[in-house]
């Protein structure tokens, strides 16, 4: 019998499982973040987010949630976290504050949750 976190009868409530139908949802989205890897690219998206976006192929919705820095909505578009954290850190908003965003909490109210003063 699988563990509960993995039997898809037994689902943790307000989850997303990263599977393939995903990872195909959210492809254009995360190859765009991890382009982001190279610095050449970071400087590109920080001269023409607009045009970087359009060279990715995102959609119409895909540019909406990206320039919103809607974390839980680019989640659920397909955005894997570890992709999402690529394109966060470009945008000055690092694990923290996605976190935060996403639990839609502030910023301060979560850092304490986390016990990490000064934490960013």
């Amino acid at each position: 019998m699988a563990s509960p976190q993995l039997d898809r009868a037994r689902p943790i409530p307000d989850t997303i499982v990263f599977d393939l139908n995903e990872s195909r949802k959210g492809y254009r989205l995360n190859k765009m973040c991890d382009s982001l890897t190279s610095e050449a690219n970071r400087l590109a998206y920080k001269a023409d987010e607009e045009a970087y976006m359009a060279r990715h192929g995102l959609t119409e919705y895909e540019k909406r949630l990206v320039r919103a820095r809607d974390w839980s909505g680019l989640n659920a578009a397909g955005g894997n976290i570890y992709y999402l954290l690529k394109l966060g850190f470009v945008v000055g908003h690092g694990l923290y504050r996605m976190g935060a965003q996403m639990r839609g909490e502030p910023f301060e109210a979560f850092l304490a949750s986390r016990h990490a003063k000064g934490a960013r």
